[in-house]
């Protein structure tokens, strides 16, 4: 048994050597006897998900990972990424809605996500489901991002060692470690931007962001939650945003009004792609376009394009009356968009 798995079973700290020689061993096949891999990627996957290990810990697993990522090159000037945890409150795709309207009012980004792990649809299943291809490298991303001022990341950006810890499970799911990989993997992805913004859900998930986010030097990270849960800002919850130069407080009613509940904010799986657009035209209720503007406002102010909250915030709502996000997903599709129960 590999010295990295020993440790984490035994709740003692794994130093960035170790690290790097379970992933060197991981890839040459040489963990143990025959389906020793497999059995030991589970094992230390399942290890990491019972039980968070400890800040140093995760520390060198983050470097380990992130120093054998190719280097996107260099970020496009004033641009942002927007991505959560999951595991909060079941809402739609509030952090997608929130990319294309921020795009929409001229802020540049770059989005990554996943696939489904606890809700009903990740953003990749509904960029699927929408027609929008996800780009396959770096340079397509600066392409996409040249001509619509939004591109939608592939798994380009995730280290190659995650793609071969995945084939080295096959034919084992990586879904059971959903949340230890939704909690490490916003801070893993190399995305060419210069700002992200990270919603989390749980006080353990913001606990172990907030030592990576510190030691992130390719972009400023601002970590967001707040008092209802979720894994983005919402209008009638009291949010916290924690920036390098210090938290941001934002009171219920501080920005967008103080109505709705998480009920507004709800998921349609059964009218996944009609119910978003129609979002993204400000027709699915005032909850969820006051909800989908003030993390449009977010990212603008993380851009640094915009410094105050209530012209941003504006700015967005705007946009979303006028039904630019709404035009601008219609343009991004290169396939024929897929029907509810698809």
């Amino acid at each position: 048994m590999h010295q990295a798995l020993t440790a984490l079973l035994a709740a003692r700290p794994v130093d960035l050597a170790a690290w790097r020689s379970w992933w060197d061993q991981l890839e040459h096949r040489t963990l143990g006897p025959a389906d020793s891999d497999r059995a030991q990627a589970a094992a230390l996957l399942a290890a990491l998900t019972t039980r968070l290990p400890d800040p140093d810990t995760l520390t060198a697993l983050h470097t380990s990972l992130t120093e054998r990522t190719p280097d996107p090159g260099p970020a496009h000037p004033g641009s942002v990424n927007i991505v959560g945890t999951g595991g909060g409150p079941a809402t739609f795709n509030l952090s997608t809605a929130a990319a294309l309207t921020a795009a929409a009012i001229g802020i540049p980004v770059v989005k990554t996500g996943s696939r489904a792990y606890t809700s009903a649809a990740g953003s990749v299943d509904l960029l699927e489901r929408l027609g929008i291809t996800l780009t396959s490298s770096h340079t397509a991303t600066a392409d996409h991002l040249a001509r619509h001022n939004i591109a939608f990341a592939g798994p380009h950006v995730y280290p190659p060692a995650l793609t071969r810890l995945a084939r080295t499970l096959y034919p084992l799911t990586l879904k059971p470690f959903g949340a230890f990989l939704n909690t490490l993997g916003p801070l893993l992805a190399t995305v060419p931007v210069t700002a992200q913004l990270t919603g989390t859900a749980t006080p353990t998930a913001l606990a172990a962001q907030r030592p990576q986010a510190a030691n992130t030097t390719t972009r400023t990270v601002w970590l967001a939650h707040n008092s209802a849960g979720a894994d983005e800002l919402l209008p009638f919850a009291d949010n916290t945003l924690h920036t390098p130069d210090g938290d941001i407080h934002l009171p219920a009613g501080a920005v967008a009004p103080a109505e709705g509940t998480l009920a507004d904010l709800a998921p349609h799986p059964h009218d996944l792609t009609g119910h978003f657009l129609r979002a993204l035209a400000g027709r699915a209720g005032t909850t969820a376009t006051h909800t989908i503007a003030l993390n449009a406002a977010a990212l603008a102010l993380a851009s640094g394009r915009h410094t105050r909250w209530h012209t941003a915030y504006t700015t967005a709502l705007d946009a979303l009356a006028d039904g630019a996000p709404h035009a601008l997903a219609t343009r991004l599709a290169t396939r024929p968009r897929e029907t509810a129960g698809v």
